[in-house]
């Protein structure tokens, strides 16, 4: 299935080249969060990857951390590579996350910092990955999750809805992090785990906020966008209703950024297993020293739920 029109993206990512130091902060953010993550894993890594490194955020951190011996980075767009390469010192290379240049166990840890979620196929991409990785290599990764940038979404929607009487689809989606897991599964990996954080940032407009987004190169992609320019009827009504629903104390406007993060291993055979059901020689009730109580008809507290 196709989603997003790859080679928009990668147009935007070269403009942006040049505009993102400028607007990094939340990239630096999550790199800077990643590479705490990196730190409670009792071992080190002998060849990295950074998929998506934007224009080198992660390769500081990185580098503070010492989790690394050799680290290499890699970006959809020539340019953002060039700017990596120059700002970090780090080898880069230009890549497709959809079609990775790596050959299989050839690396020990993969990292990438909110870039996954302009991928068409990222069960594909995620399952590339894992078998880049040698048997119990590390995927370490953060993606944008489906409330980033909700309240953008809500006030362009009714805006639209109250100038031209209609919608289109002016806000990428983004992935749903109930199905994150189960991606991290399919693709291959063991040992998945993903959990969320939201990060509130506050602008004196929805203008400033568009602007940002525009430096960032995270403006709109999908293939069923509208090719009409929105109207400044329908921005200015935006604005509007922005400040009234979604603004703080001081008057500012709020925009939510919610962050995925997903962690999970190559397999190998010294992981850790499930037991399989039935197996367990210890009730739960022995393992925390209580007393087991068996629900049936008997039970005080027990009910029964009966349906029409």
């Amino acid at each position: 299935m196709q989603v997003f029109d790859r080679v928009l993206v990668r147009k935007r990512r070269e403009r942006a080249a040049k505009t993102l130091p400028e607007a990094d902060f939340l990239l630096r953010e999550s790199a800077g969060r990643l590479a705490d993550r990196l730190l409670d894993v009792a071992r080190t890594f002998t060849l990295a990857l950074d998929l998506g490194c934007h224009t080198g955020q992660l390769a500081a951190p990185i580098k503070l951390s010492k989790k690394v011996e050799t680290l290499f980075q890699a970006d959809f767009s020539p340019a953002m590579a060039t700017a990596a390469n120059k700002s970090s010192l780090i080898p880069t290379f230009c890549a497709d996350e959809e079609f990775l240049p790596i050959k299989n166990g050839g690396l020990d840890l993969i990292l990438s910092n909110l870039s996954l979620h302009w991928v068409n196929d990222l069960p594909g991409a995620l399952a590339q990955i894992c078998r880049s990785l040698k048997p119990d290599g590390l995927f370490l990764a953060t993606i944008f999750g489906g409330e980033t940038l909700k309240e953008l979404r809500t006030v362009l929607m009714e805006s639209e809805e109250e100038t031209i009487g209609g919608i289109a689809p002016r806000v990428s989606p983004f992935i749903d992090v109930r199905d994150s897991g189960n991606l991290l599964s399919r693709a291959g990996f063991s040992l998945p785990v993903v959990d969320t954080e939201n990060i509130e940032v506050t602008y004196e407009n929805i203008f400033k906020l568009m602007a940002d987004l525009r430096a960032m190169a995270e403006t709109n992609a999908i293939l069923q966008r509208s090719r009409i320019p929105i109207r400044r009827s329908t921005l200015m009504r935006a604005a509007e209703l922005y400040q009234e629903k979604f603004s703080d104390h001081r008057g500012r406007i709020i925009a939510t950024f919610q962050i995925v993060n997903l962690t999970a291993w190559s397999p190998h055979e010294s992981q850790q297993k499930p037991m399989r059901p039935g197996t367990a020689k210890t009730t739960l009730a022995e393992a925390l020293s209580t007393e087991e109580i068996i629900l049936n008809d008997k039970t005080p507290f027990s009910k029964k739920i009966t349906t029409t």
